[in-house]
């Protein structure tokens, strides 16, 4: 499979990395959720090329997460907003915050804190069950084939008895 391809994949995963799973890409968004709005903010904040970030911005805006709002008519000038889609990858973001926190954080502790406005207490990204609210952990969750796949598997007259299978039924998707 071909990374320009992964967006043909019938998997939630692959079609989400088709948006974000490119180097640069939620770095911008962080910085977006953040408060940068413009241009040159981003570039300045990241040090990334113009032309990666006008390249980055451009199908981020094309995929609907941003969207361009043109701040000054003459000339004219755009600043960059997240849309309803975009804010949707805030638990991703707090996610992979988390983890960074965890994991990559060489001893020296997390370099960012998130404070709740309403409680005013520190919190952290924490996945629940949405139907009885306990912690998810992944040994407790056990994937299953949804509509899209199953659509898939019946086309192929396949049947996916196993979590083992869907790995290569999600192969066969594309």
């Amino acid at each position: 499979m071909r990374w320009d391809d992964i967006d043909k994949q019938v998997c939630s995963v692959a079609r989400a990395l088709s948006v974000i799973g490119e180097r640069w890409t939620m770095l911008i968004i962080r910085d977006a959720f953040l408060g940068t709005r413009r241009f040159d903010q981003f570039q300045s904040n990241l040090g990334i090329t113009r032309h990666r970030l006008s390249e980055r911005l451009g199908k981020l805006v094309e995929a609907g997460v941003l969207v361009k709002v043109p701040y000054s008519e003459r000339p004219l000038r755009h600043e960059y907003r997240l849309t309803r889609k975009g804010l949707g990858l805030y638990p991703v973001l707090m996610s992979l915050a988390a983890w960074g926190d965890e994991w990559m954080d060489n001893g020296e502790g997390a370099p960012m804190e998130y404070v709740h406005q309403r409680c005013g207490r520190q919190t952290h990204a924490v996945m629940t069950c949405s139907e009885c609210g306990e912690a998810l952990r992944p040994e407790e969750v056990m994937p299953s084939v949804g509509p899209a796949l199953q659509v898939i598997a019946d086309e192929l007259g396949e049947q996916v008895n196993a979590v083992e299978e869907i790995p290569a039924l999600l192969r066969k998707s594309m």
